[in-house]
């Protein structure tokens, strides 16, 4: 990569949700050298002043819980990579603000987590905290599914050996691209590039014919420029046009294909051929067993 992976932050509530986008990240920081930056937030409502104590308890129950963390994350670092530098941080406030402004403080290049945290009066929904993550940081976002690895799944087993990366043609598909390709460099893996054609659009068209050339047309632009990229770079690629409904084509692809990532923009823009590629990813990561990256059209190119 032109710009380094030179951080990765990793948030964490203690669930098999965290540590699963925790192993993620611990792998990816090992094979970029990135520092680490692991921290749990504590979300404690404001007292009214007639229950301060319980508040209080409440409080110290939490900040407990929060150093357990971040201390069993850090530990994992050292366990898999002691070379690796590695910074815990607590702090209070709402998690997903919290953790966007740690990010953009620090400067941080990609925040790794879970898509399912632990719930109960004593938890984050870490699910909810990631989705929210996605649709406002300006940095890239590994959101990690609870099944992308067994329990008995070490850090030192995850794989980087191949990425699917979908396409619309948009800007912000573009973007999320350039970042596939150059992690796959970096990392030596594989790109698949994807293109669907959406046939619901094409049924409600005027002129039906002319609307499949189109997006026909559009996908073979699109799939050009990534293998194009990727022939740049000296990364194998294969490229792909498929028929059906966005979300359906890239969940099959994913699991045909056996990737180990699947990259993809947080934002596009819709038009012809083009799929609203934000609803289209918060819908992948909701359903898929596969790591996604998620890049904001905001994201610095890398």
């Amino acid at each position: 990569m032109s710009r380094p992976i030179d951080s990765i932050l990793i948030p964490t509530d203690d669930s098999e949700g965290a540590l699963a986008g925790a192993k993620r990240g611990i792998a990816l920081a090992s094979r970029t050298e990135a520092d680490v930056h692991v921290l749990s937030v504590v979300d404690v409502p404001h007292d009214s002043g007639e229950l301060t104590d319980a508040v209080d308890s409440l409080r110290s129950t939490l900040e407990a819980d929060a150093e357990d963390a971040v201390e069993t994350v850090a530990e994992m670092v050292s366990a898999h990579d002691p070379d690796l530098d590695v910074t815990t941080t607590i702090k209070r406030g709402t998690p997903f603000q919290t953790i966007r402004e740690y990010a953009k403080r620090r400067e941080i290049d990609v925040v790794t987590m879970g898509t399912k945290g632990r719930t109960g009066l004593d938890r984050v929904l870490l699910g909810s905290v990631t989705e929210n993550v996605l649709r406002t940081a300006r940095t890239p976002v590994l959101a990690v599914p609870p099944n992308a690895d067994t329990p008995e799944t070490g850090v030192g087993d995850v794989a980087f050996d191949d990425f699917l990366v979908p396409t619309d043609g948009s800007d912000g598909a573009a973007i999320a691209a350039e970042w596939g390709v150059a992690l796959a460099k970096r990392l030596e893996s594989m790109v698949h590039a994807l293109y669907s054609v959406d046939t619901s659009r094409v049924s409600r068209a005027q002129e039906p014919d002319e609307m499949l050339e189109a997006l026909e047309q559009n996908g073979e632009v699109a799939i050009d420029a990534i293998r194009e990229q990727a022939d740049d770079a000296g990364v194998s690629v294969s490229g792909t046009i498929a028929t059906g409904p966005p979300v359906d084509v890239i969940l099959t692809a994913a699991s045909e294909r056996g990737v180990d990532l699947i990259v993809m923009g947080t934002h596009g823009r819709t038009g012809i051929g083009q799929w609203f590629l934000g609803s289209v990813t918060e819908n992948v990561v909701r359903q898929t067993d596969v790591p996604v990256f998620c890049v904001p059209v905001s994201a610095e190119s890398p």
